[in-house]
């Protein structure tokens, strides 16, 4: 008993280290700037207010840059994972001359630090009308998480059966119908993985979208929250709020992915 009640209060201790800047988040966004700086640290503030959420959302740019990146990220989510699950599956169950060569660069893609890309990224962008747009950062952005969600694709198919696939064909079904009707299904949990990873990490990147992009109109939010620093303050009531905002649209995808991430990979296959 002893060592299941610390077991859960390790658990407990760890939820409240982990949800305790979100609250403080939530909790700063709703203060009123008359009080933010005068009633010192508490844990709620003596009144309330919904100004910087309607500042916000009706007098600044934010609900632009809060479509830009979900369009991005949507977009890279949905791209990166195609491009993934087809690569993944490739690496899993053939064995082609220079397999090992490809996987060695796509490992070394992530040795090099972000800072050391920006430049040669920018001149390869720029000629080609990629730089302050959308479109050159779903590129990017595609381009440094297709190999991480490869690897993490692999790793599924390969615990899946071959014999699933080969029975398949047998019956009559072609290598891609064997891949589309017995395969992906069984790897929903990993794609639904792997859909959630590129999403978070498109979702929040600024790097990129600060160096690559120069106009308001293809700002991400990441870059549109440093529009409530000024030269001399920084708004941290409506920077809050903006931040709770930009936590919708990832807990909303978590939700809609959250029972196949769950699931077992190879739930309903063949038994026996």
């Amino acid at each position: 008993m002893l060592y299941w009640g610390s077991h859960y209060l390790m658990i407990a201790a760890f939820v409240i280290f982990a949800l305790f800047p979100l609250y403080w988040l939530l909790k700063v966004s709703v203060t009123p700037n008359d009080i933010l700086y005068t009633e010192g640290v508490r844990m709620w503030p003596s009144r309330t207010t919904w100004d910087n959420y309607t500042f916000v959302l009706t007098q600044s740019n934010f609900p632009h840059y809060f479509m830009n990146s979900v369009i991005v990220a949507g977009t890279t989510a949905a791209v990166t994972t195609v491009i993934a699950a087809l690569t993944g599956y490739a690496f899993s169950r053939f064995a082609f001359r220079g397999k090992v060569i490809i996987v060695a660069l796509m490992l070394i893609t992530q040795m090099f630090p972000l800072v050391m890309l920006i430049a040669p990224i920018f001149k390869i962008l720029a000629p080609l009308g990629l730089t302050d747009s959308l479109t050159g950062l779903i590129i990017v952005y595609t381009a440094f998480n297709v190999p991480f969600a490869t690897f993490l694709m692999q790793s599924f198919f390969d615990g899946i059966p071959k014999d699933l696939e080969e029975a398949a064909m047998i019956d009559g079904n072609t290598r891609f119908e064997a891949f589309r009707a017995i395969i992906l299904p069984l790897t929903l949990p990993g794609v639904a993985a792997t859909l959630g990873f590129v999403f978070t990490a498109a979702w929040s990147e600024l790097l990129f979208a600060l160096m690559l992009v120069s106009s308001e109109s293809a700002s991400t939010f990441p870059v549109g929250l440093l529009s409530f620093v000024s030269k001399f303050s920084v708004d941290f009531g409506q920077m809050m709020a903006a931040g709770v905002l930009a936590l919708i649209p990832a807990c909303l995808f978590f939700l809609l992915i959250q029972r196949y991430l769950v699931q077992g990979l190879t739930a309903g296959a063949v038994k026996g």
